[in-house]
Formats: structure tokens, sequence, C-alpha cells
């Protein structure tokens, strides 16, 4: 599902982008900045390179038990686990094209600024199993920027970080059904 919901904003800001510039060709890929041998992914040269650095639990509170297993019981299922996920749009243009990459990273930034939040009602091709998606920038100091970037070889691209709110892991499968358990009424068959 991580795959499924970096995959939908990327599209989405793709879209946006090739009408915004009458582009035709593809300018936003999901995509890491290296292969594995350290060279530079060749995807990513004049386009603006989305991925995942880093995910987190969300620990906001849910909900402790959920009823539906069948009259008079309860389903005991696994808590869902709800993620935020850090997802840099990176701007990969030659320094003769630095221009474009500052042009590319603005008009992300206004995109998301003015559509902040993914549901079925404004993406209705936004995959089933995700309720909606919220993108907020996340504000680093240069110490953590240069610390982020040193992690992809030092070498810093014009980008911006988001995070991007809330994936949900839930299998939805039943571990076990149990009774409810009903308090006896007080005074019930009593006699005064």
């Amino acid at each position: 599902m991580i795959d499924a919901a970096i995959s939908q904003v990327a599209s989405q800001l793709n879209n946006a982008l090739r009408r915004s510039f009458q582009l035709g060709e593809e300018l936003v890929v999901v995509s890491s900045l290296y292969e594995p041998d350290g060279g530079v992914a060749a995807n990513i040269n004049n386009k603006l390179a989305v991925f995942l650095v880093n995910i987190e639990r969300d620990t906001t509170p849910s909900p402790r038990s959920r009823p539906g297993a069948g009259e008079g019981r309860h389903a005991r299922q696994p808590l869902p686990v709800s993620l935020n996920l850090m997802v840099m749009f990176a701007a990969n243009f030659s320094a003769s094209n630095y221009t474009e990459a500052l042009k590319f990273i603005s008009s992300t930034i206004a995109h998301f600024q003015s559509w902040p939040v993914l549901d079925h009602h404004n993406t209705p091709d936004l995959d089933p199993r995700i309720d909606k998606l919220t993108l907020d920038i996340e504000n680093l100091s240069v110490s953590d920027l240069s610390n982020l970037w040193g992690l992809f070889s030092g070498r810093y691209l014009p980008s911006v970080l988001y995070r991007m709110r809330m994936v949900t892991f839930d299998a939805g499968q039943f571990d076990a059904q149990l009774p409810v358990v009903r308090r006896a009424q007080a005074g019930v068959g009593a006699s005064a």
C-alpha cells in the first residue's frame, strides 16, 4: 500500500504539472536517486524524483474493539497500523537547467498547498484501500537537511520533504470471536 500511496501522489502531481506547462512527457517519476552500485539512476535525469525517506508509526489513538462478528458477539481483530510516510520531491536537473529545477519545486509546493488532501471525492482513482492522504511540508533545520542529504551521498538537489499521513494497514481478519458480556441489571425480578 505504500507503493500505491506514493504512486498516486506522483501521478496526480505529474498530471497537474503536464497541464500547467503543456508537457507531453512524464516529468514526475517514483524512483530512488541512486542505483544499488552507487551510480545515479538513469531515469531521473531532468525529472522530479519522488522517493520514500522514512516510515513512522502514527500514534494517534484508534478504537480498541470492533463489533460485527455476529449478534451478541464482538470480533477481536489486530488493531490497524497507521503510518506517516516521509516523501521527498527532488528536482534532478543539470546545472544549465537549474532554474527549471526551482520552477518545478515551486510548482510542487503550490500544487500541494492548494490540494493537500487526496480522498475518494477529489481523487476517484485513489486506491480503495486508502481512505485519504494528507500532505504537509516537513520543516528541516539546515543541520537536519545536511544529515538527510548526507545519506544520499551528500549531493544536494532542490527539494521539498512532505509528511504524508495516513496510510493504514488493516488486514481485516478476525483472530477470535468473543461473546458480549452484559451486566446483570440491579433490581430486576427482585421483590420490594
